[in-house]
């Protein structure tokens, strides 16, 4: 059947739409494999907010253009009455129609066109008009009209849902994309980061240049009747470096380096997961030699067990399994090395540690003080630095601190620097920055009325005397009563003298006693406690039960460890306790535990009053200046020793 020639520009249009929509919606042909490069939000939204209108445009032309075919259309008994009144300019007879202008007449001076459909039984038509009967004709129905408004309109509205849907599920790759991996492929144009950029974990660089030299030369340890390890699995607390490690090694061995997180394996489809992940390590084959950096590898390698929901695997472990089949599979002479990054290994399936599939373990571990000096020089090198800047000092300062911590100090301390306008980051700049990543910002609102803040200076001045006086008590380095963070009404912070990994009994004695400090000089001066010593009563607490449960150091118990505690051994959080003692050693273990709390607030008692005169003279320098130094600290401790 012929179409009609008024349908060709709908039909135009419709061809040139969908081939924009389809580029619009992914499903265009694309390439397996394409470097994904950082979009900006502004223009997805563009984008977005284009195609939404294209398809507005889109759907009134379809409208309009049934609507002019259908408005144009006029019976077939006014055709002929127009006929014989000499008001037809011209027309075209089809078989199916016909089809013309109108002359021009005073409402109308161009002219209009008409469509009509014409009954070929002349007999017919005779009787009609003797009748004066207005009649139209229809062979069959208006099948295209009908078509693209009941049909395609409807079903294309449902597609273009569809579609939008996917797209938010797929990760705007389109709806054929759900099961293509979202690896990031780093381009060889962007900066390249190599060990150079990396401060400290010397152990752990040390381990991955073999891993480095085996990516260059294979044949270097095939030829010996070794292979190259399968899989590395970098183990440490979060922002120790793991993934910078990662592209480092990557930068050296100078090969395409494929980034990944756990997470963007799992979706709602079953079976998704498993796809990406053979999608994965196909475009890995394609690009050997090359890496795979799957971070936070505990989103898909959590140990499997308990029941299994619904008579099969859920989403998450036909991932698991997948990875370990494709880990099984590929060929270590090929090229391909995976290397996952994880702060939770204790929770990873034993199937994903074994050998063959993860052979080596690294553990990046907290920087060590040098090591916390080289990562300080490393982060302010681009900074305007005073002359009085003292990058050991400031190391020493931030014990427990891993790298990212440390360039949010470094960084911190620009800003405050900036806020004073200052011309350089001096030592007080990073003091500050320092107090802010440990203990919160200043609260400048939150004023202490004269009592309090009398009260808070005589608590801080307890601890600071207490430290100073017991064996094993670190330096002290400064004490303050300015409020900062959610409850910290004034804090006093040691400084270690060199990296400690083990502590002693007498240490631990010493730590409940300094803890204890200031609610005892609280008791001596007023003759009442506060609710500020709740944190210290806590830990304080928590050292002499350890002490007697956990660590052997108390002689009616003896070298025995009571309740089995399940501890995330690198974020050191303790989820459950299991009791494993009689109700008897109950007794004995919470008489042991309030016996040696009770000692150390003695012996912060004992040194208080033998040192009153010292302790008032802190509490009145702390109401008159906040913030006292170690060293003055000691200055007015001596002096007031040769004064009495």
């Amino acid at each position: 059947m012929k179409i009609p020639s008024q349908f060709d520009s709908i039909r135009k249009t419709i061809s040139e739409a969908w081939s924009k929509l389809s580029n619009w919606l992914g499903l265009a042909d694309k390439p397996d494999m394409e470097i994904n490069p950082p979009r900006n939000k502004d223009q997805m939204g563009k984008r977005e907010f284009f195609g939404y209108l294209m398809l507005l445009f889109f759907s009134i032309w379809i409208w309009i253009g049934i609507n002019d075919i259908r408005q144009n259309e006029i019976p077939y008994s006014d055709f002929l009455k127009m006929a014989k009144e000499n008001q037809i300019d011209q027309a075209v007879v089809s078989e199916q129609n016909i089809s013309g202008m109108l002359k021009p007449d005073a409402a109308d001076k161009q002219g209009k066109p008409f469509v009509t459909i014409p009954l070929w039984n002349q007999q017919l038509a005779d009787s009609l008009d003797k009748g004066n009967v207005k009649y139209t004709v229809r062979y069959g129905s208006n099948w295209l009209g009908n078509f693209i408004v009941n049909w395609l309109l409807p079903l294309g509205l449902i597609f273009l849902i569809w579609g939008w849907m996917a797209r938010r599920m797929g990760g705007g790759g389109g709806i054929l994309s759900l099961g293509k991996s979202r690896v990031h492929i780093h381009p060889e144009s962007l900066p390249k980061v190599t060990f150079s950029d990396v401060a400290g974990a010397e152990d752990a660089k040390q381990e991955l240049r073999e891993t480095i030299e085996f990516l260059q030369d294979p044949t270097r340890i095939q030829r010996l009747g070794g292979r190259m390890p399968k899989g590395v699995l970098l183990v440490g607390q979060p922002g120790t470096g793991k993934t910078l490690l990662a592209r480092a090694v990557s930068g050296e061995a100078g090969v395409p380096f494929f980034n990944i997180s756990g997470s963007e394996f799992i979706e709602m489809f079953v079976g998704l997961g498993a796809s990406r992940v053979r999608d994965l390590f196909e475009q890995a084959r394609q690009k050997a030699p090359c890496i795979i950096f799957i971070d936070e590898l505990d989103a898909i390698g959590r140990s499997r067990g308990g029941p299994v929901a619904m008579g099969g695997h859920d989403e998450r472990e036909q991932t698991l399994n997948q990875l370990l089949t494709e880990m099984d599979g590929f060929d270590p002479s090929v090229g391909v090395v995976v290397m996952a990054a994880t702060n939770r290994p204790e929770i990873l399936d034993k199937a994903l540690l074994r050998s063959g599939r993860f052979d080596r373990q690294i553990v990046v571990d907290k920087p060590s003080l040098d090591d916390r000096i080289e990562i300080l020089k490393l982060h302010t090198q681009s900074m305007t630095l005073g002359p009085d800047i003292q990058l050991r000092v400031i190391a020493q300062r931030t014990p427990g601190f891993v790298g990212a911590d440390l360039a949010n100090v470094a960084n911190e301390a620009a800003i405050i620097a900036v806020r004073e306008n200052h011309d350089n980051v001096g030592m007080q700049d990073f003091e500050s920055a320092i107090d802010r990543v440990m203990a919160g910002p200043e609260k400048k609102n939150r004023v202490l009325n004269e009592a309090e803040k009398r009260r808070v200076a005589y608590h801080e001045a307890g601890h600071a005397l207490v430290a100073e006086c017991v064996p094993n008590g670190e330096p002290i380095h400064k004490v303050s009563i300015i409020p900062r963070g959610a409850v910290a009404l004034g804090y006093t912070l040691q400084l270690p003298v060199e990296e400690k990994f083990l502590s002693t009994e007498p240490e631990l004695r010493d730590q409940i006693a300094i803890l204890l400090g200031g609610q005892t000089a609280e008791m001596i001066v007023f003759g009442s406690v506060s609710t500020g010593a709740q944190n210290d009563l806590e830990r304080a607490s928590e050292i002499a039960r350890a002490m007697v449960c956990q660590l052997g150091m108390n002689k009616k118990l003896g070298p025995l460890a009571y309740g089995k505690r399940q501890q995330l051994a690198y974020l050191g959080m303790e989820t459950s306790e299991e009791r494993n003692f009689s109700e008897e050693t109950a007794r004995i273990i919470d008489a042991e535990v309030k016996e040696l709390v009770e000692e150390g607030q003695r012996r912060a008692e004992q040194y208080i009053l033998q040192m009153r005169a010292a302790l008032d003279a802190i509490a009145e320098r702390l109401q008159d200046k906040e913030v006292v130094s170690g060293e003055e600290i000691k200055q007015l401790m001596k002096f007031s020793q040769d004064i009495s």
